[in-house]
């Protein structure tokens, strides 16, 4: 593929340039008409591409790659430093002190340190988690495996309101053992009201874990949660890192998530003596490129500056709302209003401009969310997601899907046929997004929302409800065979 180094910094007209040139920026993707087209990235909320410090800092760092805590070569040593120092970054990142109570466990994402988190809370079946039904899979099923769970339901729109979380708190006859919330909706970008929602679960004794995934990308982290997760391939460095932040108390005792080398004291054939943490929590050898690389990027990110940073993605945010809001027989899903209030005018969002990341899901009238999906890719060179996002219950809420509607196509998933599984088609923006980007995304989607003819016919895969241009084009000829082809799963 070709590129063009630096296409995305500036472009004539664009009010919203990038605040970065991500690695890749400039590449060209082949289109059906057989042009190659510079790639536009708006799948920002799945995985981010590397911002260019994170590049940089791992190519600086890997001929002093070695195993680390253990070894008594100069590499070996070099790169304890490095891992470590990382680890230290990433405290800061969460809000907590170097040398405070708290210990950061790194993780290989944000759903390993939920189901690390889920596993040392030695949680019993009969304690209760409240959660809430806009949560990503990665917060729901692991409370499900170790104890109750509580709801707290949202609104038509896809938003609750910090009484409505006290309602949850409050109800039954066992006080919450946990509140696991999102800091941010990764299908509509809802940022709920996490001070005000912490608060009140403290005031009640009860422990808060955020899943920090969507919104460490976007916007501070709450310093006085109990426990963040968070991982590196959302935050501009993705190479397979993320992070567990909790109190170190908790991992004092107990056996650790994962057991093996490097997380002991003392063993014999009968008996183990586990090391102090964060070390007890992180078995094996660790990932210390991914460490490098997400301390490379959170350092970007402090020079950029959140000001910076949360005024950029206003700009795009109402732009791509009010964009496609405006275009005929397309339905916006979720809280609608994009203006980038920061929410004063309502404590609780339960009334005003909801506060919103650069996130829009939306559906086309008479389309398929997989067919505007792959549509966009293959003939406009743009990225984006479809399906349900790893939020089913969220989407199904959304989407206003009623229960025969639900067991319907439960029913034909059971047999091995995906394609009337509902969803919605997600764009989502973020430091290397441009104000041009979004442009092009609003073009496309009036285009095929007003009926623009498909140039070749697309064929729907029954296994994974994915469409395929029917194509001999290079780069599409072999589309649907291609491995983990599918992208509407989960």
């Amino acid at each position: 593929m070709e590129s063009t180094p630096g296409a995305g910094a500036s472009r004539p007209g664009d009010s919203a340039a990038p605040l970065a040139d991500l690695v890749g920026t400039g590449l060209l993707v082949p289109c059906l008409d057989g042009s190659g087209r510079p790639a536009v990235e708006l799948d920002q909320a799945a995985s981010t591409q590397a911002h260019p410090d994170a590049a940089a800092r791992v190519e600086e760092f890997l001929p002093w790659y070695s195993s680390v805590h253990r070894g008594a070569g100069y590499r070996s040593r070099r790169a304890t430093v490095a891992y470590e120092d990382a680890r230290q970054a990433i405290l800061a990142f969460g809000g907590r002190a170097p040398d405070g109570p708290d210990v950061a466990i790194l993780c290989r994402n944000t759903t390993e340190a939920i189901n690390h988190l889920a596993y040392r809370l030695r949680l019993r079946p009969t304690d209760v988690v409240v959660t809430t039904v806009i949560e990503h899979h990665a917060n729901l099923l692991p409370w499900g495996r170790v104890a109750e769970r509580r709801y707290v339901e949202c609104s038509g729109e896809g938003t609750f309101t910090l009484d409505d979380v006290c309602s949850a708190l409050n109800a039954g006859d066992r006080p919450p053992a946990l509140l696991a919330i999102t800091g941010g909706s990764n299908v509509t970008g809802w940022l709920p009201p996490l001070d005000p929602i912490i608060e009140a679960a403290h005031e009640r004794g009860v422990p808060v874990v955020v899943d920090a995934a969507q919104l460490a990308p976007h916007r501070p982290l709450p310093a006085t949660a109990d426990f963040l997760a968070f991982s590196g391939h959302k935050l501009y460095a993705p190479f397979g890192s993320g992070a567990l932040i909790g109190p170190r108390a908790l991992f004092e005792t107990g056996d650790p998530f994962l057991a093996g080398g490097g997380a002991v004291d003392l063993v014999g054939l009968d008996e183990v003596v586990w090391t102090t943490p964060p070390d007890r929590e992180e078995a094996g050898s660790p990932n210390v490129i991914g460490a490098v690389a997400l301390h490379a990027a959170i350092d970007a990110l402090g020079r950029i500056g959140w000001e910076a940073i949360e005024a950029h993605e206003r700009v795009l945010a109402q732009r791509m709302v009010e964009g496609l809001r405006s275009i005929d027989r397309v339905r916006l899903l979720g809280p609608n209003g994009s203006d980038g209030s920061d929410g004063s005018d309502s404590p609780d969002g339960a009334d005003g401009p909801h506060r919103t990341l650069p996130v829009a899901a939306f559906t086309v009238e008479g389309m398929h969310h997989a067919l505007v999906a792959a549509r966009l890719s293959a003939e406009y060179g743009i990225a984006v997601r479809h399906g349900c996002f790893c939020a089913h219950p969220y989407v199904v809420r959304l989407l206003g899907l009623d229960a025969a509607q639900v067991d319907a196509y439960r029913n034909e998933v059971l047999h091995g046929d995906h394609r009337n599984v509902p969803g919605a088609v997600r764009a989502s923006a973020g430091l290397g997004t441009s104000g041009h980007d979004i442009d092009t995304l609003l073009a496309a989607v009036a285009e095929l929302a007003a009926g623009a003819p498909a140039p070749v016919p697309y064929r729907q895969d029954i296994v994974t409800g994915d469409f395929f241009p029917v194509t001999d084009r290079a780069g599409w000829r072999h589309a649907a065979d291609e491995p983990g082809a599918a992208c509407s799963r989960g």
